[in-house]
Parts: C-alpha cells; structure tokens; sequence
C-alpha cells in the first residue's frame, strides 16, 4: 500500500521585504526544497517567496492550488488540495503572511487533512500573535484570540466594553487584529471606550524595521496619543 503524502505548513514572512531566510532556519528549508504541490492564497506572492528556496523542482512547473477566503465552502477546492498527499506526495501550504492556518483560510486545508489521516507538519516561523503577547508582558497562561472586531464604531464600542470585563472577570489577556486601513479607528474607540486602568497592547509591524510595541495603561494612551498610519496591529488588552 502507497503511504500518504505530508502536509507541511511553511510560514511566510509577515512584511514583503523579509527573505525567506529571516523566517525559515536553513534545516527547514532544506526539508520542503522537494516539495512541487503547494496551496496558497495567491499565486503570484507564493511564487516570489517560493524563489528563494531553491527548489529541486522549477517555479514553471509547481503544482498550485489556490485557496482563500472566498473559496471555503468549495469542497472540490480542499479536494484538489489534498489529492497529491493522498497519492502518496508531500504538499505545502502557505499562508500570505505569518504562519498558515492561524487567523487564516488554510486551517480548513488542515483539518481535511486530518481527517484524511494525513501527517500535518508545522515549521517554526513568524507568529504576530504569538510575538505580541510574548512582548505584552500579559498573562500567558490564559488568553484568546478574537480575530477582528466589529466593523461598526458603534457596535465596536460595546464589543469592547464587554470584552474588558471578560478580561477582568476571568484574568483573561485578549488579542484582536485589524486591517491597516481601519487600525487608527479601532486604536481611537479602546482610548476612548476602555476604563483608565485597563492596559492596552498596540504591537504594529512586528519582526519588520517599522516594528514598535507598547503597552500601558488607558489613562497614559489618552495622553500620548499615536498615529498608525498603515501599519499592520495587533491589539491585546488586560483589565482588572
């Protein structure tokens, strides 16, 4: 009986100006060097970091499936994912930046895998979450990832005050995300909505030569205010 193919989750840099070796040892990179089946998000960013590798097979002739958001419920999509691994080939999966299926389409790649009875291998990269709450100094013993927030100032509002006193309540450090577009927006209601004493986390442009972390009380942010600008966020915030 053929054995199964690998799955490998290959992390990519969290800013276009990173080398593959900024995120990947060499070890790592000498183990998906044969890889030729790859899901990705899009093509055209997969293949420009899928130079650098070196691989034993040329970028023309890689097999790509493309998975995204807009292609979850597309069953035939996970299935032609997976066909290869099922033949007995390793696939690798990359996410558009960070690590591939955390806050991120290609967990839905890993599951079927699993169910597949197929050998899902992680290799170590860029996390920004994971780097931001090393850096936040909150509890690591407990926290969650919310992904995003409610798009609505309004309704954001309220989602955070609900969320500070499940923060307190629980001893609980909570992390949230936000497009670069819609970051100073999300930074402006937690000044505004969060009480004084509730500590904020803003990371923004983590592992990148913009990288800043800060984090500190309500009351001192509404005294130092900071423009994001475009800048990639990742939000935390723990209350008493």
């Amino acid at each position: 009986m053929q054995a199964k193919g690998r799955v490998f989750c290959i992390p990519v840099p969290l800013g276009p100006e990173q080398a593959v070796g900024d995120v990947l040892a060499a070890t790592q990179i000498e183990q998906v060097k044969h890889l030729r089946h790859f899901v990705v998000e899009h093509p055209k960013t997969a293949r420009l970091f899928l130079k650098q590798f070196g691989l034993n097979t040329p970028l023309q002739e890689l097999s790509m499936v493309t998975f995204g958001e807009h292609e979850r419920a597309k069953r035939e999509v996970v299935a032609a994912a997976l066909a290869p691994a099922l033949a007995g080939q390793d696939v690798g999966l990359l996410s558009e930046a960070g690590c591939p299926g955390v806050a991120d389409p290609g967990a839905e790649v890993v599951e079927a895998a699993h169910r597949a009875g197929l050998q899902v291998v992680p290799l170590v990269g860029p996390s920004s979450l994971l780097l931001a709450l090393m850096a936040s100094g909150f509890n690591g013993q407990q926290f969650a990832f919310l992904g995003y927030l409610n798009s609505r100032p309004a309704e954001r509002q309220v989602q955070l005050r609900a969320l500070e006193k499940r923060a307190a309540e629980h001893r609980e450090t909570l992390l949230f995300i936000e497009t670069p577009y819609r970051a100073q927006a999300v930074l402006d209601d937690c000044i505004k909505t969060l009480r004084p004493g509730t500590r904020l986390l803003v990371a923004r442009d983590l592992t990148l030569p913009t990288e800043q972390v800060n984090q500190k009380p309500v009351s001192q942010w509404r005294q130092q205010p900071v423009d994001l600008g475009k800048a990639l966020v990742v939000f935390g915030l723990a209350a008493k």
